[in-house]
C-alpha cells in the first residue's frame, strides 16, 4: 500500500510519502491474509512497528508534486486548518468594522449608509483604495437594498477570484494552496500608481475616478501646462542673464515688449504676452509649483485644450481686469491663468469636500497659500509705490483670474468626460465671462490713453 501525507507547515509544498512493499504488508497483517498478528515472531513486530513510528525512517519525496502520485490530490485543496483559521480570523476582524456601522444588529448595511461609512477614517485605515472603489461601484448598481456581511467578506477577501486563480495556476505549479496565492500578486507599475493617485485627489466622483484609473494612456501627452512653464522659465533666464539681478523681487523689465503697460494698450498682444515674464524668482517659483503641481494634474484628467482654455481665459481675465480696475500699474507674470486653474480646482473641492479624502485639510491648505501670495503682492504693489523702488505692478490680476476660474473653469473641471454644450449652466458662465470680457474691452478703446513717464 501506499499513502501519502502532507505537511502542516503553512505555504509548504512538501509531501511525505510512507511505501511499503507487498512483503512488509503481510508481515503486518493484512485483514485478507490468513496469517494473524500473533504468528509473527516478536521480535519481527517490533521492528515493524519502529518502521511506522519512526520518522526519519520515512521517506520523503521531491516538494514538487508527481503527476502518478499526486493525480488525485487537488494542490488548491483548503482542508488545512490553518487556512480555515486565517479565515476566520478575517472575517472577525472585518466584522468589527462592519458591526461598527450595523447600528441595527440586522448583518446588513443600506447602500445610502454604506456609501457615507466608506468615508469615514476607519474604511480609509483598513481598506485600501481598489478595495473601496469596487465597494463603491457595488454600492452604486444597487442591486440590493443593501450590502450584507457576507458579501463585504467575500469582496473582502476575493474569495471567489482567489478560488478561480488558483485552480488555474494549480497545473503550472504556481500555486499549490491559497496560502501561495501571493505569488500570483504584481506590484502595479509606477505610471499606474501616479495615475490612481491623481484620480483620488484630482476627481470627486468614485465612477470617474475608476473610469479615468482604468483608461487613461497618456496619449495625447499633457504638453500644454510643460510648453507654458519651460517658455515662462526661459524668459526669466534670458531677462535675468540680461539684468544680472537675481534677486528674490528682481527688476520689472519695463522695456520688454511683451510687458503690459498702461501707455501701451494698443498693442494688444501685451494683453497675453505679459505672463511670460516674472519680478523676480520668488515670483516665478510660486507659479510654477502651482502650474506643475495643480495645472499638470488636472491637464492629464481633462487634457490639454480644457485646461489650456482655462488657463488662457484666466490670463486675459488679469490683464483685463487691471486695465480697468488698476489702470495705472504695471503687470507681468503668469498669476492670472494660475489662479484660474487654483480657484477652479478649490472651487470644485469646496463643493465636493465630503467625498474626497482630508478635503478640509486640503481647502485650507489651498487658502494659506493663495491668501500669503495674493497678501505678498498687495504689499509689493503699495510699499514700492511708496519707497520709489521701480513702477508698481499690479495685484488684480490674482484677483480676477480668479473669478474667470470660478466661473469657466469650474464648469470646465467638474463636467469630466461630459459635452460641455449640453450644459445649461456651461453657457450662462460663458454668457457672464463673455460680457466681462467685452465691457472691458470696449472701456479700454473708449477710455483716454494713460501716459507714464519713464
Amino acid at each position: 500500500m501506499r499513502l501519502l501525507f502532507r505537511s502542516c507547515i503553512p505555504g509548504g509544498k512538501k509531501y511525505v510519502a510512507l511505501i511499503m512493499n507487498d512483503a512488509n504488508d503481510k508481515k503486518l497483517g493484512n485483514p485478507g491474509d490468513k496469517k494473524s498478528d500473533n504468528d509473527a515472531p516478536a521480535d519481527e513486530k517490533i521492528s515493524q512497528e519502529s518502521r511506522l513510528i519512526r520518522p526519519q525512517t520515512l521517506k520523503v519525496a521531491k516538494a514538487s508534486p508527481e503527476p502518478d502520485t499526486l493525480s488525485n490530490f487537488s494542490t488548491c485543496s483548503t482542508d488545512l486548518d490553518e487556512n480555515e483559521i486565517r479565515r476566520q480570523l478575517l472575517a472577525d476582524k472585518w466584522r468589527q468594522l462592519f458591526d461598527k456601522y450595523d447600528s441595527e444588529g440586522f448583518g446588513e448595511i443600506p447602500w445610502d449608509d454604506f456609501i457615507e461609512v466608506l468615508k469615514t477614517p476607519d474604511f480609509i485605515q483598513a481598506i485600501t483604495p481598489n478595495k473601496r472603489d469596487i465597494l463603491l461601484d457595488r454600492a452604486l448598481e444597487r442591486k440590493t437594498t443593501a450590502i450584507t456581511f457576507q458579501d463585504f467578506v467575500n469582496i473582502m477577501s476575493g474569495k471567489r477570484s482567489r478560488s478561480f486563480k488558483c485552480a488555474i495556476h494549480s497545473r503550472d505549479g504556481e500555486v499549490t494552496s491559497e496560502n501561495d496565492f501571493h505569488i500570483l500578486y504584481k506590484e502595479p507599475p509606477l505610471f499606474q500608481k501616479m495615475v490612481h493617485l491623481i484620480a483620488e485627489e484630482f476627481l470627486t466622483e468614485g465612477r470617474d475616478r475608476k473610469y479615468y484609473a482604468d483608461h487613461y494612456t497618456c496619449c495625447p501627452p499633457p504638453v500644454f501646462i510643460l510648453f507654458i512653464t519651460i517658455l515662462e522659465l526661459g524668459f526669466f533666464t534670458y531677462y535675468t542673464i540680461s539684468t544680472g539681478d537675481l534677486s528674490p523681487l528682481g527688476t520689472v523689465p519695463i522695456d520688454s515688449v511683451f510687458i503690459y503697460r498702461p501707455d501701451k494698450r494698443s498693442e494688444v498682444w501685451r494683453f497675453l504676452f505679459y505672463m511670460v515674464l516674472h519680478a523676480g524668482w520668488l515670483h516665478l517659483i510660486f507659479n510654477l509649483l502651482v502650474q506643475l503641481l495643480v495645472g499638470l494634474p488636472l491637464e492629464m484628467v481633462h487634457g490639454s485644450l480644457r485646461i489650456g482654455v482655462v488657463y488662457m481665459a484666466g490670463v486675459l481675465a488679469g490683464s483685463l481686469g487691471t486695465s480697468v480696475i488698476d489702470s495705472d500699474v504695471f503687470l507681468v507674470g503668469a498669476s492670472g491663468g494660475v489662479y484660474a486653474l487654483l480657484a477652479a480646482h478649490l472651487a470644485n473641492v469646496l463643493l465636493n469636500y465630503n467625498q474626497m479624502e482630508f478635503g478640509i485639510v486640503r481647502l485650507l491648505a489651498i487658502f494659506v497659500v493663495a491668501s500669503a501670495d495674493v497678501g505678498f503682492a498687495v504689499y509689493n504693489r503699495y510699499a514700492g509705490e511708496l519707497v520709489g523702488a521701480g513702477p508698481p505692478v499690479s495685484y488684480v490680476a490674482h484677483l480676477t483670474g480668479a473669478l474667470a476660474g470660478l466661473t469657466i473653469g469650474l464648469l470646465v473641471l467638474k463636467n469630466f468626460e461630459q459635452k460641455l454644450r449640453e450644459q445649461l449652466m456651461w453657457w450662462i458662465a460663458l454668457g457672464v465671462y463673455a460680457a466681462c470680457t467685452i465691457f472691458a474691452v470696449i472701456y479700454n478703446v473708449t477710455s483716454p490713453s494713460y501716459t507714464y513717464a519713464t
